[in-house]
């Protein structure tokens, strides 16, 4: 399976990485067209728009619908870019395919539901379009594999995934933390399949947008969905993640110049996996150091005061047993936890001397 996949765009020359860009929401004829010239003149090949917004919760904007795939086409014709939307039923891809809409995406909340998937596989069934399938919301691999065949079990063959990160109920430096062992483990198991980043909603934020995109192109992804709005400030939906035309331009100008010569396919995945697990590191020390500073304020309030030598010694103990448990040096991971338990004490000694 997957052993015979096709380039995404039709022609068979694929733009590497590939981009696409486009605003959150397909809002209005004029901002649709706006939008359309300013990723068009990045060298983007494909627009993508909202046309059906899946909210969390009712009464928030929901799409423009239908009325929307006309600006869609209009922006095609205009600028020539392909065009994408989100499908979340049979309904949405017939009226999308109706209106000419070159490729589609599933999105992480559908991907989550193999009934809605199975639903849009069965209607995709003798078409021949791109079908991106983002990441579920929770991190299962399996899950997003199950999706992915739904779809490639109905003949589509430019067929590619979409990471757009994960939902956490923790408090994260990301709006979705990209839990980049889940997108390494998706590729050793379908390494034919091309995996695009999101970084739009990764990150939720759009100085973080950048960055990101960047580290996914070292990491060896193969493509970008990036928001880009004309006026971003006035978007209806997701207004903190979108870029301006202007900042994609300077986004993509920075990851042609980061890119490198390709490693070794097995060095490249021990590098990716060394990358993913540095990342995990940042995210859970983060973690605890905001743990901290809740204890921090705990004791300020109760007159505690902040170091116990008993606890840190118990700590110290514990890790000292686990790392002869993982075969790991005693020494050096005592030297860790207590480089750790340091800036622990100092950030609950900011809490307690906070103005």
């Amino acid at each position: 399976m997957f052993d015979d996949l096709k380039p995404i765009d039709a022609a068979g020359g694929c733009q590497t990485p590939l981009y696409i860009a486009g605003p959150c929401s397909a809002e209005s004829r004029g901002q649709v067209l706006a939008s359309a010239r300013g990723v068009a003149a990045c060298g983007v090949s494909w627009l993508r728009a909202g046309v059906w917004k899946p909210r969390t919760k009712p009464g928030g904007f929901e799409g423009m619908g239908d009325a929307a795939l006309e600006w869609l086409a209009e922006a095609k014709a205009a600028t020539g870019l392909r065009t994408m939307t989100e499908v979340a039923t049979p309904r949405h891809l017939e009226a999308a395919l109706r209106s000419g809409v070159d490729g589609v995406w599933i999105g992480a909340r559908t991907t989550t539901n193999p009934f809605a998937v199975q639903q849009i596989a069965d209607a995709l069934q003798g078409v021949d379009i791109p079908v991106l399938v983002k990441n579920p919301v929770n991190p299962d691999v399996n899950l997003w594999i199950g999706s992915l065949e739904r779809i490639y079990n109905a003949g589509i063959r430019r067929l590619a995934a979409i990471h757009r990160g994960f939902g956490s109920y923790e408090p994260a430096a990301y709006r979705n933390p990209p839990q980049w062992s889940v997108v390494f483990e998706l590729r050793r198991q379908i390494p034919s399949l091309p995996i695009i980043c999101d970084p739009s909603h990764i990150g939720g934020r759009a100085e973080l947008v950048a960055p990101l995109a960047r580290q996914a192109m070292e990491m060896g992804l193969d493509g970008l969905m990036i928001e880009c709005h004309c006026r971003p400030q006035e978007a209806l939906s997701d207004s903190a993640q979108q870029l301006t035309p202007d900042e994609l331009r300077q986004l993509i100008g920075s990851v042609r110049l980061r890119r490198t010569p390709d490693a070794p396919d097995a060095m490249r995945d021990f590098r990716m996996r060394i990358d993913a697990l540095d990342d995990r590191l940042i995210e859970l020390l983060a973690e605890r150091m905001g743990v901290a500073r809740e204890i921090g304020r705990y004791k300020s309030q109760h007159g505690m005061p902040i170091v116990h030598r008993d606890r840190f010694n118990e700590i110290l103990e514990a890790a000292s047993a686990k790392a002869a448990e993982k075969q790991l040096s005693s020494k050096f991971i005592c030297r860790i936890i207590t480089d750790i338990h340091e800036e622990s004490v100092r950030q609950q000694w900011e809490v307690n001397n906070k103005k």
